[in-house]
């Protein structure tokens, strides 16, 4: 594993740039779950107490330009809020909708501990690794610190700020990378579960077979059949009629590989979860996880929510922050956010 340099290790009395993880589900303008903010809390009070000087970037959503309905506001009040209401700490801060304009960003770092960046993703360089979008940052900051996991298999130009300047890595960080370390270590046979929507977990199916001795596809994958990939350590689910859910008979075979397995790694839902219809695949592969005595990883944000709401989190070993970071680490031992 690479040993990456902590946050801990930083100077102080530094302008630094801090990229958190701020894709936070809201409904209506309000947070729904805050656990992507709280896992950086620490990494920031580190900062703090350097007397360090922060500005915080990330993304939320995937807006294609800007977007009110996208931005990052309702995140920095939530943050704020866990910072002085919550951690006791009393903190100048502000919400800067632009970090390129110089006298802006200036103006702000000169009053304040904090300065908080609009959505990254309002702007095409950010996806498009372009990293002059910076520039003034680079120009005003000694220093970056990555604690965002969830997006740092991505070439985005927030996440390769590492060769631009001194890197370090937040708590949150390093210690997502150890726990998906512990999965090479961790007892045979080992399942991987995949579900979810998204396509590009079948992009993994050629890694995984390398690692996993199962793995166990559901949610909508098995509908993507022009990206099928046969082998024998693929077991494909089948759906419902309506093609919302894993049947009955999947559901069976992989709790009865579930049961098997030392170790097990899931990331995606079984079906459409939001839908209390289409939950019941989801649930019941969930229970099949919890109980399995093994070391048990879960990634994605469906996956989480269904095993918190069923009040099984506390026997999951460790929730990732992201799947598709935690599938790139799995399959090829590193990260965009460091290679």
């Amino acid at each position: 594993m690479k040993q990456l340099r902590s946050v801990e290790e930083i100077g102080e009395n530094l302008r630094v740039i801090l990229r958190l993880d701020l894709d936070l589900p809201m409904e209506d303008g309000r947070v729904l779950d805050n656990n992507r903010l709280l896992k950086s809390i620490e990494t920031i009070k580190i900062l703090l107490a350097k007397n360090d000087k922060i500005v915080i970037i990330g993304h939320r959503g995937r807006p294609g330009g800007r977007d009110d309905n996208l931005s990052l506001k309702p995140v920095y009040t939530e943050l704020m809020g866990l910072l002085t209401e919550k951690g006791g700490l009393v903190i100048e801060s502000v919400f800067v909708e632009d970090i390129r304009n110089s006298q802006i960003v200036e103006e702000s770092l000169e009053a304040n501990q904090i300065v908080f960046g609009e959505n990254l993703r309002f702007w095409k360089e950010e996806e498009e690794n372009k990293l002059e979008m910076f520039e003034v940052l680079l120009g005003k900051c000694q220093a970056y610190v990555n604690d965002a996991i969830a997006v740092s298999h991505r070439r985005h130009a927030s996440i390769m700020l590492y060769k631009a300047m001194p890197a370090f890595y937040g708590l949150s960080f390093i210690e997502e990378v150890a726990k998906m370390e512990r999965v090479f270590e961790a007892e045979r046979p080992l399942a991987v579960i995949l579900g979810g929507i998204k396509e590009d977990k079948l992009n993994y199916l050629g890694g995984l077979v390398n690692i996993a001795d199962k793995i166990l596809v559901g949610g909508k994958l098995p509908l993507l059949t022009e990206q099928r990939t046969e082998n024998e350590k693929i077991v494909w689910g089948t759906l419902a009629n309506n093609n919302l859910d894993i049947d009955e008979e999947t559901i069976g075979k992989f709790k009865e590989i579930i049961r098997e397995s030392k170790t097990v790694v899931w990331a995606g839902s079984m079906g459409l979860y939001e839908d209390p219809a289409n939950r019941r695949g989801t649930e019941e592969i969930a229970y099949a996880v919890a109980e399995n005595p093994g070391y048990k990883i879960i990634a994605g944000g469906d996956t989480t929510a269904s095993v918190r709401n069923l009040g099984l989190i506390n026997k999951i070993d460790y929730v990732c922050s992201g799947g598709g970071a935690m599938l790139e680490y799995l399959t090829k031992r590193t990260l965009a956010a460091w290679e």
